[in-house]
């Protein structure tokens, strides 16, 4: 796991887990060109994943959703158990919005497209890396669009959460604080996201505050 040196924070640790090589390689090279982040590992499978994951201790496990045999869902499980601290980016060509929740339900920090620009790799990979959740724009999107709006107003928890945001401490800090899994915050964050239309926990604490809803 990355950890301040004398010469400053290590580099952002990443595997890098996708049936395709030339896929893996392409991300590789996207990742190694950005200072800070460095590749330390590939797998060609959930199961490599996880092994590699258990062997290497990457701060960022980058995961293609479906792959032969062990899909992305339960590799991440499955890393998130036995890799405590690692974050795992699901990076993937599909866009189905169960597909998404799984993912996040499971423990993934976030959802990024294959098709999504070097810059947004490296910001996802940073992103993760702070402790806080990945979505583009385009899945966040189409995740609030497709889903009902809930009637409900936001909950007492998901205003401790957004509170909790907006003091500027990460998702594993605010689970700390409230005794429960990351996995846990991040859906009370989704959930919120929903409940008040917007698609990243900047745009929602300032929503609240708006609303009155932080007071």
């Amino acid at each position: 796991m990355a950890e301040t040196t004398p010469g400053g924070p290590s580099p952002i640790r990443v595997l890098l887990a996708d049936d395709h090589p030339v896929v893996r390689e392409g991300l590789s090279a996207m990742l190694e060109s950005a200072e800070g982040i460095t590749v330390v590992g590939q797998a060609g499978s959930g199961e490599e994943a996880v092994v590699q994951a258990v062997a290497l201790r990457p701060d960022i496990t980058l995961l293609d959703l479906r792959m032969g045999g062990m899909d992305g869902v339960e590799a991440t499980g499955q890393i998130l158990r036995q890799v405590p601290g690692c974050k795992v980016v699901i990076v993937t060509t599909y866009e189905d919005d169960s597909d998404i929740l799984r993912a996040v339900e499971a423990g993934a920090a976030g959802y990024l497209l294959k098709g999504s620009s070097r810059q947004e790799l490296i910001d996802a990979v940073q992103t993760a890396a702070r402790g806080e959740t990945v979505l583009t724009p385009s899945l966040a999107g189409k995740l609030f669009r497709t889903r009902a709006p809930e009637p409900s107003p936001i909950s007492g928890r998901e205003r401790e959460v957004l509170r909790l945001v907006g003091r500027g401490l990460t998702n594993a800090e605010i689970g700390a604080e409230l005794f429960v899994s990351e996995a846990t915050v991040k859906t009370h964050l989704l959930r919120a996201y929903r409940k008040l239309g917007v698609s990243d926990r900047t745009a929602a604490v300032m929503k609240a505050m708006e609303q009155g809803l932080l007071n």
